[in-house]
């Protein structure tokens, strides 16, 4: 698990991070002379919208957002959202899924209740951190 992390307090939805994260993991990558141009980004339903999916290929990534049907009975209206949608790569989310999983295994960065964004954010890495020792542990290479 390398990457930014945008932290907010916990009654902030996860929707109104992604710009930031999104500038974040991309300032990231250019800075380890990473090319993230055709790269996949994989959200779950909730970030489905026309906004997210160009906030994301304008930065020359590919947006695979499980559509939201919401209410939506008209075949070709479903249609149409499933026709760009990547069914291959969105099932390996699961490993995005396993990682919050992980996470959640510490309380204090399930439940952040913390009022200064920078113990949040020294929380986050320090769970991180554990969660890769364990990993390299694992597998040593």
């Amino acid at each position: 698990m390398i990457a930014p992390i945008v932290v907010r307090p916990v009654n902030k939805h996860d929707i109104t991070l992604l710009p930031d994260g999104i500038d974040q993991l991309t300032d990231f990558a250019s800075l380890i002379s990473m090319d993230l141009a055709g790269s996949y980004l994989t959200l779950d339903s909730g970030f489905y919208s026309k906004y997210n999916r160009r906030l994301i290929a304008s930065h020359r990534m590919i947006p695979v957002i499980k559509p939201n049907r919401g209410s939506t009975k008209d075949e070709k209206k479903i249609a149409a959202m499933y026709e760009n949608f990547n069914e291959l790569i969105y099932k390996q989310r699961f490993t995005i899924e396993r990682t919050f999983a992980w996470q959640d295994n510490y309380r204090k960065l399930a439940v952040s209740y913390e009022r200064l964004e920078a113990t949040r954010l020294g929380f986050k890495y320090l769970g991180y951190s554990l969660i890769n020792l364990r990993v390299f542990i694992r597998n040593p290479k």
